[in-house]
């Protein structure tokens, strides 16, 4: 869901950033479902099973024919769809800047709000994205197979993009007068990724410092990580690191299959997989990740990004921070937009814009539709981990169906069982001359099932089903997760929703970046 990039770092920095991970692409042990299966279930499923090494990607569906055939027209036609001004550019009235754009409703009616989910949700799906994957091994609309390309993170959900290889590993990214805690240091007013002189962070994944928002999230959990880590000592733990990590990952655990994977499938999706099993994601040994989701499905966060956003209410000279997600045209040690690797006292996250303290000043997302923000069509190249053109994300995400081959969204519904758009649904495609409404590459059938069935606030069928199978797969094969190690626990760090619960607004205010911590 990474709001920027087609996860690829460019090739001079792969080697590096294969050694700032420390232990590269970790297998990750295969572990049980949280619910027996039965074997007719089992049976019945196994033409969906597939095997590879967890360091490479794969598919959910072998065999599929793609949506297309390559050839310069099809992709030229990814181009045109994804263009600047075309037809999934929102047109936001950039020109009225980035307050009003948040402030006067008028302007939202062409890329409208989804009341149902907070700005925040955009950006920890990011972060999870950031957690599980990382394409280092394919080449953008280039046809690759799957099993050639490596996935730079492990297929999990143990915060490799926060803790690299661990302590000894991954030294860099640890406290070197304590070696139990992260590093962390201080932008002006409140905490900043540590860096070096050009501004670059010394992070695990460095597209966690894309913008503002992802490295806020980002000192967050190293901030609960540290805290953890000391009250680990006090309770005279023999291993601190080790306790913290696992009281801090568990939490994430729980927050993604009881806050976030509801917001964007629904919560009867999440029931039905935990209760009868998964259909389609059933790897064979080890979790993978499959382009089916990295590739398609799970880009539908792009949809939900706001073209700005009010980064923090006091930040700016004892004013609000506003800033577009991306500008271009901005430059300097402290743009006026809110990309990252910049170090200035305004460039710090106000957590009641984006999730709900209950004070009234939570903004929400965007819908899940064939609408994106205008900012996502000409991103700054530093914005890009490759470097590369096009600079247009939609664009970026058309042609990766190309180099995966994905099958279109029609075929995969009657694969799986589902209902499927009707050609009508898809009559903004028909002028290409390539029958796109009725072989819609998959990326774009998944923003246009949701808007057509679920009226943008979730994953319509096909696009929920494998985002909901992939997540729950990557907890339920992870030995170390909860889900699979210990699935009656329950959350142990304070929470305003009562024992036993736990939400975003809840870790936040265990790292101290709340709004009362913050006095703001």
């Amino acid at each position: 869901m990474s709001t920027t990039s087609d996860d690829r770092p460019s090739r001079s920095s792969r080697k590096a950033f294969l050694g700032r991970l420390g232990l590269g692409a970790a297998a990750v042990g295969s572990g049980g479902l949280v619910r027996a299966e039965s074997a007719a279930a089992r049976t019945a499923h196994a033409q969906h099973a597939y095997s590879t090494s967890s360091d490479r990607f794969g598919r959910i569906f072998e065999g599929l024919p793609p949506f297309a055939s390559q050839s310069p027209k099809v992709e030229e036609a990814m181009r045109d769809i994804g263009k600047p001004g075309g037809i999934l550019d929102a047109k936001d009235a950039l020109d009225k800047g980035p307050v009003l754009l948040i402030t006067d409703p008028s302007l939202s009616a062409g890329n409208p709000n989804n009341s149902a989910h907070p700005a925040g949700a955009t950006f920890m799906g990011q972060f999870l994205d950031h957690d599980m994957t990382f394409d280092v091994g394919s080449r953008l609309g280039q046809p690759t197979d799957p099993r050639d390309a490596v996935n730079g993170r492990t297929p999990a959900f143990d915060l490799d993009s926060v803790y690299g290889g661990g302590p000894v590993a991954s030294a860099q990214l640890y406290d070197p007068a304590d070696r139990a805690k992260l590093r962390l240091d201080s932008g002006g007013h409140f905490e900043d990724l540590p860096r070096v002189a050009d501004g670059t962070a010394v992070i695990a994944d460095p597209r966690n410092d894309e913008h503002v928002v992802i490295a806020g999230l980002q000192c967050a959990f190293i901030l609960c990580h540290n805290r953890a880590v000391e009250e680990a000592r006090g309770a005279g733990a023999a291993d601190p690191f080790a306790q913290a990590r696992r009281l801090v990952t568990w939490h994430y655990h729980w927050l993604i299959l009881h806050e976030l994977l509801p917001l964007f499938v629904g919560q009867a999706l999440v029931d039905d997989v935990l209760t009868k099993g998964r259909r389609f994601y059933r790897p064979k040994g080890a979790a993978l990740m499959p382009v089916e989701f990295q590739g398609a499905a799970y880009r539908f966060g792009h949809s939900m990004v706001r073209p700005s956003y009010r980064a923090n209410l006091k930040g700016d000279r004892g004013k609000a921070f506003f800033g577009l997600i991306f500008d271009p045209a901005a430059s300097g040690s402290d743009p006026v937009d809110l990309r990252g690797g910049c170090r200035a006292p305004r460039r710090f996250v106000g957590w009641q814009t984006f999730f709900d303290f209950g004070d009234g000043e939570v903004k929400p997302n965007k819908l899940i539709d064939t609408k994106l923000s205008t900012p996502l069509f000409d991103l700054p190249l530093g914005a890009i981990a490759s470097g590369d053109l096009p600079t247009s994300l939609p664009q970026r995400n058309l042609l990766r169906q190309l180099t995966w081959k994905l099958p279109s969204g029609q075929r995969l519904a009657k694969e799986m069982g589902l209902p499927a758009l009707a050609p009508g649904d898809l009559q903004e495609l028909s002028g290409y001359g390539l029958k796109l409404e009725r072989s819609t590459p998959l990326w774009y059938y998944v923003l246009k099932e949701a808007e057509v069935m679920a009226a943008g606030l979730r994953l319509g069928p096909v696009g929920g089903r494998i985002v909901a199978e992939v997540m729950i797969g990557l907890l339920q094969t992870d030995p170390a997760s909860y889900v699979a190690s210990q699935p009656g626990w329950k959350p142990t760090l304070p929470s305003t929703s009562g024992h036993g619960e736990f939400r975003m607004v809840d870790l936040l205010r265990y790292a101290g970046v709340d709004p009362a911590s913050r006095g703001q």
